[in-house]
């Protein structure tokens, strides 16, 4: 919930990230309480829909990807860590309903259902109706083993809950993507030989 301060590794790898959400609430609170100014945060989980860049190296668009031409799908570590995700139509309305509330305290937005890495591999690569083999490397240090959004306080406050499921957004972003594929010819998501589709921003 909310009210969980969080346990941050402050010299690793994931510092600068983590910190850095930190402290931003911190000075949006400074800034209120000094100047006087209206705030609002949010605490956006794990975002998806069209559009997304293909290189941001994000789960969703990875395993879209490498599922779409058949290559392997990554994993980093044995998948069994977990994550929740929401469809990006959700996120902007959760965020309009916050700016439109006096609530300045911060708010979870996010899809409470929960998958492991491992089985939204699996069903991201069903969906897709590939030929992908799932292959595991190394896992990331200070990843997290579980990210599941606790939105009880986004239900009170804000009147608000994910509408979209998750299979219907994946639906429609596997097709952006297949147009992307089939526009770019080749897409590398992520690592050394990474490349953007030609003439993507």
């Amino acid at each position: 919930p909310e009210s969980y301060w969080g346990n941050v590794n402050t010299i690793g790898p994931r510092s600068c990230y983590d910190e850095g959400k930190r402290v931003a609430e911190t000075m949006m609170c400074a800034y209120r309480d000094q100047n006087n100014v209206s705030i609002r945060i949010a605490r956006i989980f794990n975002t998806f829909g069209p559009r997304m860049h293909p290189n941001d190296g994000r789960v969703v668009s990875n395993f879209i990807i490498q599922s779409l031409q058949n290559k392997d799908i990554t994993i980093y570590g044995d998948g069994s860590n977990t994550r929740s995700f929401q469809y990006v139509d959700d996120l902007v309305n959760g965020l309009v309903k916050l700016m439109n509330c006096d609530y300045d305290q911060p708010v979870n937005i996010g899809n409470p259902d929960e998958y492991t890495i491992k089985d939204f591999a699996t069903k991201i690569r069903d969906m897709c109706d590939s030929k992908s083999e799932i292959s595991f490397l190394p896992k990331v240090a200070d990843d997290p083993t579980q990210r599941k959004a606790d939105i009880r306080l986004a239900k009170r406050v804000l009147d608000w809950e994910p509408k979209v499921t998750v299979d219907e957004g994946l639906k429609k972003t596997i097709e952006y993507f297949q147009g992307e594929v089939e526009a770019a010819g080749e897409i590398i998501p992520t690592g050394p030989e990474a490349q953007k589709p030609r003439g993507g921003a």
